[in-house]
């Protein structure tokens, strides 16, 4: 069994997503958000993630590590902004011992829905289909999980 960690890094809310992968089928184990005070200074912020992040695997025990590229944003202070706070997410995987693996948007949603292009709610539905879901989760979430899916169709391909 793998244990996967699909991280959606955000600057205000970073989604976890955890699932289980054996012989080809998944499991749901965990979803949430790590939200940061908007009021506390970036460093202090990117601290939050980390930290949030270090928890997560800590209470969890995922096998690997898997998270969304930073998107190419039309605001390159936006875009470096998120480029922070992904980093922070992968540096708590790596100091847990984690492989990281990185997809880019258009490879997750191709994974989860069939096609590069769906909207937030199309991933939303169908990561609650996939995992056997009561209720949807939220987008944030969603995404996270959505890239613990990839992660584990990929490891599919790969065996």
């Amino acid at each position: 069994m793998i244990r996967v960690i699909g991280i959606d890094p955000g600057l205000r809310c970073t989604g976890y997503g955890i699932i289980d992968w054996q012989a080809g089928t998944i499991g749901f184990v965990s979803c949430g958000v790590i939200k940061t005070d908007g009021d506390l200074p970036f460093a202090h912020r990117l601290n939050q993630i980390f930290t949030g992040i270090n928890e997560v695997i800590q209470v969890h025990g995922p096998t690997v590590a898997a998270v969304e590229d930073v998107f190419l944003a039309t605001n390159p202070r936006s875009a470096l902004k998120l480029g922070q706070a992904r980093g922070s997410a992968v540096v708590a995987a790596m100091q847990n011992g984690l492989m990281v693996y990185d997809y880019n948007s258009k490879m997750i949603k191709q994974a989860v829905v069939g096609y590069g292009q769906a909207e937030k709610a199309q991933v939303q539905h169908m990561v609650t289909l996939l995992l056997g879901l009561s209720a949807q989760p939220s987008t944030d979430a969603a995404d996270a999980l959505s890239v613990a899916i990839c992660h584990a169709n990929q490891l599919l391909i790969m065996r």
